[in-house]
């Protein structure tokens, strides 16, 4: 989980403040040189590292407590304040044109992940904002780098051009009169990366960038490449001028350094993070989100938002009717599933929950595997018996099971799980009718 080291000893840091009723200047210097400490833990630049303390240290020296807040939380007020400004303030949204189509341009080093973030992000904007994407290939030197765009563009529905090994930058030119052409309004242009910065491929990005004149140029960094990614983010945007950062593989960083310095050495915004493998995980990046969720303070804004683009609401509405009556099936079941395992892991979810909420379910070990056998179990029935169970006999149970590959007793166990959901949904929805009554004393799992 990104950040979670820092995370973690940065909790340790209030902890001990808060057994203090009157901070002094010591306890401050004394917490602040542990929070330094943290950082570079997590791999921020040690120039970032050193300001950001100063800062906390300036306001929280004689700072006028607030009657509303004890002097520990006056700090991490503090504290919050400046790890959203270290991330870059407010969030920073991609420059669109004022006449379509609006281009953005990724570069980056090999390996970073532009090729499959440059499908994402297309995929992004085809959902949330029903964009007409069109990706184009420009990447003509690394083998199977067209096939991949192809590939991945294919699974998201989204059309991609390409001229094969020809000309990078009239590629690109023929792309932006495509896309004018057929209505795309917007173009996302996939360029080469090396395994290094050099003069070839630095005069070949600007000749495209002189050509097209992209409305974004963004860079993507591999979080997990720590103070490298930085480097990497200095030297491009020294050489060409980037508009923004993409960092990918944030969910794999448990330091987060690369994200909390980039925005400091080089003036730039971290707009989206790429969060797992999947072509639709990527996200907005919100400076003061990120900041919440480090401070164990979670991000219920970006759940939400996940579980709106996740939940089918008009299937939700009519689930919910079934719980009320009891009329919950394996259909059902299995449809809940199947929009938990899109909204991502358990780790991700409790990410973004605050404090010890987020840290139980966190802690929580879901079997992967089982979860895939109760589906194969549901898919193996016929969609007669998903609506009623209750007609299970052995000669069926054994028939199910040996079409998903499994025993009879993880087909007694699923229904027997089935049967205590129902009898739960059966006890909510009785003791749940009326305002007045509430909850009726049913004691929910969080």
């Amino acid at each position: 989980m990104a950040f979670e080291g820092l995370g973690d000893k940065l909790s340790s840091v209030f902890k001990k403040l808060k057994s203090h009723t009157r901070l002094t200047e010591s306890d401050i210097k004394e917490a602040t040189r542990e929070i330094r400490m943290a950082l570079l833990e997590a791999d921020v630049n040690f120039k970032v590292a050193k300001d950001f303390v100063a800062r906390i240290n300036e306001k929280a020296v004689g700072v006028d407590i607030l009657e509303s807040l004890s002097p520990a939380q006056q700090v991490i007020k503090i504290v919050n304040e400046e790890l959203t400004a270290l991330l870059g303030g407010s969030q920073a949204k991609l420059n669109m044109a004022s006449q379509p189509p609006t281009v953005v341009m990724f570069v980056g080093l090999q390996g970073a992940g532009k090729t499959t973030n440059a499908a994402k992000l297309a995929g992004y904007y085809k959902k949330r904002e029903s964009k007409r994407p069109l990706l184009c290939a420009c990447d003509v030197y690394r083998p199977a780098a067209i096939n991949q765009l192809k590939v991945v563009g294919e699974s998201l529905g989204i059309p991609v051009f390409e001229q094969g090994l020809g000309n990078p930058i009239e590629i690109a030119k023929n792309a932006y009169a495509h896309a004018k052409l057929h209505g795309n309004d917007l173009l996302i242009i996939d360029t080469a990366g090396r395994l290094h910065i050099d003069e070839q491929l630095m005069n070949e990005l600007k000749e495209i960038k002189a050509e097209i004149k992209p409305h974004e140029i963004m860079l993507v960094v591999d979080a997990m490449t720590g103070q490298d990614a930085v480097n990497a983010a200095s030297a491009f945007n020294e050489a060409l001028g980037i508009d923004s950062v993409l960092m990918s593989k944030l969910d794999g960083d448990a330091r987060g350094g690369a994200a909390l310095s980039v925005k400091s050495v080089t003036g730039k915004p971290i707009k989206f993070i790429g969060t797992g493998e999947k072509l639709d995980a990527i996200e907005p990046f919100h400076p003061d989100r990120m900041a919440s969720r480090i401070l164990g303070m979670g991000d219920v804004l970006s759940l939400i938002e996940k579980a709106q683009t996740t939940f089918d609401e008009k299937k939700a509405l009519e689930q919910v009717k079934k719980m009320q009556t009891g009329k919950f099936t394996l259909t059902d079941f299995l449809d809940q599933l199947s929009q938990m395992k899109n909204m991502g892991s358990m780790a991700e979810l409790a990410a973004m929950l605050p404090g010890n909420m987020g840290k139980s379910i966190g802690d929580a070990k879901v079997d992967e595997k089982q979860l895939a056998r109760t589906e194969a179990i549901i898919l193996s029935m016929t969609p007669k018996e998903r609506e009623n169970p209750d007609i299970l006999n052995f000669s069926r149970k054994k028939r199910i099971a040996a079409g998903c590959g499994l025993k009879v007793e993880d087909v007694n166990r699923l229904l027997k799980q089935y049967d205590m959901t129902q009898q739960m949904i059966k006890q909510f929805s009785s003791k749940g009718k009326t305002k007045k009554r509430g909850f009726g004393g049913f004691k929910l799992p969080f």
